[in-house]
């Protein structure tokens, strides 16, 4: 933790930006998981699988766009870059792979993802900004 970066997680920057890309993975199986369960298609690994695949690699391709490593906890560019990259890859991903595509989902899709995706990094903000002062 430093005082000129207070959104850089705390221990070291390699072991934070880990911590950060296994939440932001996880959180994004976790609103899977959600769905599937709403839809009733119940949880087979492959099933999931199927799922989380377009945005798992939509994640990735955000986190790789962003540098996200560098700052994991920042919200502007990076928390903003991530959710808005694995939200639109991701989708556009559901589409090529003709996995079908409806409005009500993208919406749900946009905000489900920006609740976890920008809410934990706002509460980590919170806690560093706290401990700071």
């Amino acid at each position: 933790m430093t005082s000129e970066h207070p959104t850089v997680l705390p221990a070291t920057r390699t072991a934070g930006a880990w911590r950060a890309g296994v939440a932001d993975g996880v959180l994004v199986v976790v609103f899977i998981l959600i769905g599937r369960s709403s839809h009733n298609e119940g949880f087979t690994l492959a099933g999931t699988l199927g799922s989380a695949w377009p945005f798992l690699a939509a994640l990735t391709f955000g986190w790789v766009a962003t540098r996200a490593w560098r700052r994991p906890a920042q919200i502007r560019f990076t928390g903003i870059g991530v959710w808005l990259s694995t939200v639109v890859v991701g989708l556009l991903l559901r589409v090529l792979a003709e996995q079908g595509v409806q409005l009500s989902f993208a919406i749900v899709t946009t905000i489900v993802l920006g609740v976890f995706l920008l809410g934990w990094r706002a509460l980590a903000h919170a806690v560093l900004s706290r401990r700071r002062s």
